[in-house]
């Protein structure tokens, strides 16, 4: 086995594949890296059972083979190598990997232990590589950090006609964001699964400039769902369970609406919430007199800020929220101004973004949040 290619080519194809690579593993074949080297083409595999990962690039190819090393340690060597076209052979039991006059020699696993990737499930639709990194960016924020409840650490996403939905909910805030996408075949099945937030979001990064992606969903349990574009293919189990439905939980009766300059609102809530302890809650004082006057304080220690805010309410209304939350909300929209509905402490509130003109909702992004209760 052996090839040549650009160093800028190795890195990018070894620190894709390596994504797919656990922190630690009690089976050591699932920490390596599996290179196929063949016709013009090398592929780098990555496979951990949960989630494989894989890409071709363009290399010379003079004689054939497979190769399984340790990733890790393969990205790390890859990233010195000097900027020069890198030879790689396999010389009996040992990889060497060579950059001018650097020269590298990684011991080989066997390759018959390596297991076989996952088939593609079937193929759904196709999405602007682009917009989905957007609109992930944009949900999983909200998909929460706590291992024991799996199901909320992950992104629903939902395929229905020409309509890609994304949500995710930690239980204290649920976001939800919808696109357009080109479904295979007019008539396709409603389709959905719950996806790995943290690996959905690295992937949907990595492929933002791709262009078109594939998409490959089987939504049944213990399913899977795979990307595809400009070589690189990845797949991820799906997490167990579905989220809340959303549009019950979105449907606010008789909510007061309040509107205010996005980016003015978060530069506040960053400097009131300076005095204020971790999960403290920030309070924001809505009036019909145009204005919106956000609080936070503990004991002696204490902020205000007076913003400019319409407000349809009959009477003043005031709710509290985390600031880590509020903020996170508020930088996921890309609109001038954030429209909330509100229903009164410790209730629910819905957040998005509007157009300067007519207050419509400009983006398919909204976000709900709960409020505290206990107002101080």
């Amino acid at each position: 086995m052996e090839f040549q290619i650009e160093r800028s080519a190795l890195v990018e194809a070894v620190g894709w594949a390596a994504k797919s690579l656990p922190a630690h593993s009690p089976v050591p074949v699932l920490g390596g890296l599996l290179l196929d080297a063949c016709a013009g083409r090398l592929r780098i595999s990555g496979f951990d059972y949960e989630a494989s990962a894989e890409i071709e690039v363009p290399a010379r190819t003079p004689v054939a083979g497979q190769v399984l090393v340790l990733g890790r340690r393969l990205l790390d060597i890859c990233r010195v190598l000097p900027d020069a076209v890198i030879q790689c052979a396999l010389e009996g039991s040992r990889f060497t990997v060579q950059g001018g006059d650097t020269r590298f020699g990684l011991s080989t696993m066997p390759t018959q232990e390596y297991p076989a990737l996952p088939e593609s499930p079937a193929f759904r639709g196709v999405v602007d590589s682009g917009e989905f990194a957007a609109a992930v960016g944009q949900v999983a924020i909200a998909a929460g950090r706590d291992d024991t409840l799996p199901v909320l650490t992950g992104v629903q996403i939902r395929l229905e006609g020409e309509s890609m939905t994304l949500a995710a909910s930690d239980r204290y805030r649920y976001a939800v964001r919808g696109l357009s996408w080109k479904p295979e075949g007019a008539d396709s099945e409603v389709v959905e699964g719950v996806v790995p937030g943290r690996r959905l979001t690295e992937i949907s990064r990595s492929l933002a400039r791709s262009g078109p992606v594939r998409v490959r969903l089987n939504g049944s349990p213990g399913g899977l769902i795979a990307f595809e574009g400009a070589g690189m293919r990845t797949t991820l189990r799906l997490l167990e369970g579905r989220l809340p439905r959303h549009d019950k939980l979105f449907a606010l009766d008789g909510p007061a609406v309040a509107v205010a300059q996005r980016e003015p609102l978060a530069d506040a809530v960053r400097r009131v919430a300076v005095v204020a302890e971790p999960n403290s809650p920030i309070r924001l004082d809505f009036s019909p007199q145009g204005t919106v006057l956000l609080q936070a304080g503990y004991e002696d220690d204490v902020a205000a800020q007076r913003l400019t805010a319409t407000f349809d309410g009959a009477e003043d209304m005031a709710v509290a929220f985390n600031p880590a939350y509020l903020l996170d909300a508020l930088h996921s929209l890309q609109a001038p101004q954030v429209r909330f509905e509100l229903l009164g402490p410790g209730r629910r509130a819905l957040l998005s973004g509007v157009s300067d003109a007519d207050h419509a909702m400009s983006e398919d992004v909204r976000h709900l949040l709960v409020s505290v209760r206990q107002l101080t």
